[in-house]
């Protein structure tokens, strides 16, 4: 259906080193799509896999014609690859989908019939998650704050199972941010937002590729990219521990005055103790000035967020509507 029907539905699936996975997600996949009886098109954004993902997915395009594959020069990460298939979708609706298939295909036409309702935005949250108790937790502390920093109220900011319409893809691809927080950047241009309970499974091939230390990366991205929160509290860190040090010092003359030389020099060790103590807390203030910094950094050098090796014909950029041409022009290579 490439190049004569544009298509209505557009399912953008990130992947990396997920070759176990390509052929059991079209199975369940390419079935759910057909029943729905709508033109559509499958976009999977190579993320720099060092596996055969790649070749797995070209050998799928001669079964699946509505298949598109895009290919990165190296591994950007998945907000690139998101961000990538954002950009070459052609249809007014939106979907992502992880391929590890914890989020089964066959919930789709939920976020289907959410749009019909009238819906721009279709967030999702997971039902008996099948994760392991650490990544629960890690989740569950990751949505509490990102619901205060951004004051986005969404049960689930991590389930990858998302809807958007164009026009809030739109409104993404042109943001010239380093890194953004797409579900909750997303929220604030929604007009018509809904959230909708799915289901979730365990993975069975291949490995998660969130490591503890990418949630910790995931946070720091949340926090400077939506909130100026963390450089209010180092004022106010800063203040406390000046306060809190002219007080101690006080403290140490008042009791050299009445105890004597003695009972100061006795105590050294506890003064170096609570030094230690505000200046861990010091460098603490300053490792988030410099994730602030960083950010201005990246904005300022101007590198693309992501690099596209090869994309395969199968979602053509002569079949694009005039605006999303433009939107890929608003993101030079």
């Amino acid at each position: 259906m490439n190049g004569q029907v544009s298509p209505t539905l557009s399912v953008v699936i990130p992947m990396k080193n997920e070759a176990p996975n390509v052929s059991p997600l079209f199975e369940r996949l390419f079935p759910v799509l057909y029943g729905l009886s709508l033109p559509f098109e499958v976009i999977c954004v190579d993320d720099g896999s060092t596996d055969q993902t790649f070749s797995r997915l070209t050998q799928q395009q001669e079964r699946y014609p509505e298949l598109c594959v895009i290919s990165f020069a190296r591994n950007f990460g998945q907000h690139a690859a998101v961000m990538a298939g954002f950009n070459q979708a052609r249809g007014e609706w939106i979907i992502t989908l992880d391929a590890d298939l914890q989020n089964p295909p066959e919930e789709i036409p939920k976020l289907v019939a959410a749009f019909r309702e009238g819906h721009d935005l279709v967030g999702t949250y997971r039902e008996n998650r099948k994760d392991p108790y650490f990544r629960k937790l890690a989740s569950d502390m990751v949505n509490r704050m990102t619901r205060k920093i951004s004051g986005v109220s969404l049960k689930d900011f991590g389930c990858m199972l998302r809807g958007y319409t164009r026009e809030i893809t739109q409104q993404l691809v042109k943001e010239r941010e380093y890194r953004i927080f797409i579900p909750a950047l997303a929220a604030l241009y929604a007009k018509n937002p809904v959230e909708i309970p799915v289901s979730h499974a365990p993975r069975v091939e291949g490995d998660s590729k969130y490591s503890f230390a990418k949630l910790i990366s995931l946070q720091l991205d949340l926090m400077t990219s939506l909130s100026l929160a963390p450089l209010r509290l180092l004022f106010l860190m800063g203040s406390a521990i000046a306060i809190l040090g002219i007080s101690f010092g006080c403290l140490l003359i008042i009791l050299r005055i009445i105890l004597g030389p003695n009972w100061a020099a006795q105590g050294i060790f506890t003064l170096f103790a609570i030094l230690f103590i505000l200046i861990g807390g010091q460098f603490i203030a300053f490792g988030l000035l410099g994730e602030y910094i960083g950010r201005i950094f990246q904005e300022v050098r101007g590198h693309p967020v992501y690099v596209i090796k090869q994309i395969l014909p199968a979602c053509s950029s002569d079949d694009k509507p005039p605006e999303q041409a433009g939107a890929e022009r608003s993101n030079p290579l």
